[in-house]
């Protein structure tokens, strides 16, 4: 038996038609993938970020220490786990934080 080039055009048209586009074997013939874009920036948080802080009062003085601040003071953890407390950058006394990343911040007082 013998099929003709119609037939075989229909049979690759019917072949197709029931065929998944991601299940064809030609990748030229798929349909590119679509993503959305957003205008909106990636939210960025800056330190000190609130959250469990394992660090221990010592730990947080070195971290601190280790940064170029001295006479650093008894640090509190507050109710948002960041280690807080005042220290001296060069001659200006300065509030200091470190958060439960290690962040290091200080803020003039």
């Amino acid at each position: 038996m013998r099929i003709g080039w119609r037939s075989g055009v229909a049979a690759c048209g019917i072949w197709m038609a029931l065929t998944p586009a991601g299940a064809q074997s030609n990748p030229a013939m798929q349909k590119p993938t679509v993503t959305e874009s957003t205008n909106s920036q990636p939210k960025t948080e800056t330190p000190p970020l609130p959250g469990a802080n394992s660090f221990t009062e010592g730990q947080a003085r070195k971290s601190l220490e280790s940064q170029g601040y001295a006479d650093v003071s008894p640090l509190v953890n507050d109710s948002q786990g960041i280690w807080r407390g005042t220290a001296m950058s060069g001659s200006k006394k300065v509030h200091v934080s470190v958060d439960y990343k290690g962040n290091v911040s200080a803020n003039p007082q």
